[in-house]
């Protein structure tokens, strides 16, 4: 069983921060192996699609939306099995659920593991 367990939403007014943590259990993710895969965070707003934020490789290589460049920052502890996103001058528009992501080799393929969910609401 994989589980990924967000934590740190919040309210927040705008040109706040907030820091999201999403540890990771499971088989795939004993003995730090965390540390092998390239892990992300999406967001989901009301009425919108899914929508990538961030990721990060094994490598340490990070990538982020252009909505979200200079103002969010992604990082991993391997030793930990944790992520994190440090949001910073963050804006109304940043209202959303945010999704912890694992994207896992399989077979030849991957397969993407999903967390709850935490709620992140900026107010103006």
């Amino acid at each position: 069983q994989v589980q990924l367990v967000e934590s740190g939403g919040g309210l927040v007014q705008a040109g706040g921060s907030l820091r999201l943590s999403c540890a990771a259990s499971g088989s795939i993710f004993s003995a730090n192996t965390m540390g092998w895969y390239r892990m992300g965070w999406y967001r989901q707003a009301p009425g919108k699609q899914r929508e990538l934020v961030a990721t990060i490789t094994s490598g340490g290589s990070t990538n982020y939306a252009d909505s979200v460049k200079g103002r969010f920052t992604i990082s991993r502890d391997n030793a930990k099995n944790t992520v994190y996103l440090q949001m910073d001058s963050l804006a109304p528009e940043d209202t959303a659920v945010y999704y912890c992501n694992a994207h896992v080799p399989y077979a030849l393929a991957y397969r993407d593991y999903w967390g709850q969910g935490t709620q992140v609401t900026c107010s103006s």
